[in-house]
């Protein structure tokens, strides 16, 4: 049986660079990092993890309509601060849904409909 010991990234297709770039940077707060491939993307990283942009100009992803489910592929990150998240996602126009169970967590997505889970798993009492 094949042991895997850890999780090293995860690949996100995007159609926009840019647009990406400045949900992943500026709104998420992530750090990129530098890559030395020849195509267009950007890297981030978090902890011993990290997230690899991959630009595709023709990428058209099925948009999923998160107000009715987030059963759906996505990415999850730890954060600090639900509320903080919340708000400043609201504050860039970005969706928000808050997780269904009860848990301290919410779903959103990337400019080209990636869904990403932000959960805080030591709220602050």
């Amino acid at each position: 049986m094949i042991e895997v010991v850890g999780c090293l990234h995860a690949a996100v297709i995007v159609s926009n660079l840019d647009e990406s770039i400045e949900f992943y940077s500026h709104i998420l707060g992530l750090k990129r990092v530098d890559r030395l491939l020849d195509y267009p993307g950007a890297w981030y990283q978090i902890g011993d993890f990290q997230i690899h942009l991959i630009e595709d100009v023709n990428y058209q992803n099925n948009k999923i309509d998160l107000t009715k489910s987030t059963r759906n592929p996505h990415i999850a990150l730890e954060i600090q601060d639900l509320d903080v998240a919340k708000q400043q996602l609201l504050a860039a126009n970005c969706v928000v849904k808050m997780s269904s169970s009860g848990r301290p967590a919410l779903f959103t997505q990337d400019p080209d409909g990636n869904t990403i889970e932000l959960t805080c798993l030591h709220p602050s009492q």
